[in-house]
């Protein structure tokens, strides 16, 4: 608890680094904006967010998680577990929790603006990780305190989930290459970025699909598991049809995206054979 923030501080740092370092080494893709440019945006609003959620929420995920335990509250706390099976149900718990949370976001209209600014962005990269707008990450934090609250995971879940949640956000969201064969390995057990990179698309039944960040088995159980986008990896275009423009993707414009913004019709139930 004493070193929870330099904990999870430093392994976004770290992460981050990595990834971006990876990326810059061997691209997958080449960016269609500046990277100068998206960069400034998309890390001014991690800075933004980070403020609006320590001046809202005093008590992170974890201390919540202490205070659950010290006082019996939440599912886990009904049943006789070891610790080692509490926290990997936990685990499983949170991130299906996160997944549910993610197709909620699109399948509601009034969510879907918010998390438009997520997916305005034109290339796909480690900063795409980390673009969400300040009102969707307070929502995501009301909803993760309530999981918390319901099921009482373990201390130790809670800032391991944290610490990976964050950490495999950024690999998911990377424009590094994987070979094939390392792929089509790696996703049985973990999201990896050709996988997410195909919830980025333009086209609307690719983008509702491949929800997970840290766990791809939900997809393949409910049925939203997507295994390649129509026009191959190497010819994907990433974005919204919708937001086109450079020049109006600035941090300024991503606050208030969701407020002066048309959805481009969307609609979670839209998994038709057309690429509109």
């Amino acid at each position: 608890m004493d070193h929870e923030i330099s904990l999870r501080l430093g392994a976004f740092v770290g992460f981050f680094c990595m990834f971006a370092a990876w990326e810059t080494w061997a691209p997958r893709s080449t960016m269609a904006t500046p990277r100068a440019k998206r960069w400034l945006s998309n890390l001014g609003i991690v800075i933004i967010n980070s403020a609006a959620v320590r001046i809202v929420f005093p008590l992170a995920a974890v201390g919540l998680a202490a205070m659950a335990d010290q006082r019996g509250w939440g599912l886990l706390h009904q049943f006789v577990l070891t610790d080692y099976v509490a926290v990997i149900v936990a685990l499983l718990l949170l991130d299906l929790a996160i997944y549910l949370q993610h197709v909620m976001f699109h399948a509601v209209p009034l969510f879907w603006r918010l998390h438009m600014v997520h997916h305005s962005d034109m290339d796909f990269d480690v900063t795409t990780g980390v673009r969400f707008h300040p009102v969707e990450i307070l929502l995501s934090m009301l909803i993760k305190f309530s999981v918390i609250m319901l099921t009482g995971p373990p201390v130790l879940a809670v800032l391991v989930f944290e610490i990976t949640l964050n950490a495999t956000s950024l690999f998911n969201h990377s424009n590094v290459r994987l070979p094939r064969a390392l792929d089509r390995y790696l996703r049985r057990i973990i999201v990896t970025p050709d996988m997410h990179r195909i919830h980025h698309s333009v086209v609307k039944n690719e983008t509702n699909s491949n929800f997970g960040f840290n766990l791809p088995w939900w997809d393949r159980l409910f049925g939203t598991y997507r295994n390649q986008p129509a026009s191959g990896q190497d010819h994907i275009t990433i974005g919204l049809q919708q937001f086109r423009d450079p020049a109006r993707l600035s941090l300024p414009w991503l606050l208030i995206l969701p407020f002066i913004s048309t959805t481009g019709g969307y609609a979670i139930n839209h998994r038709g054979d057309d690429n509109k």
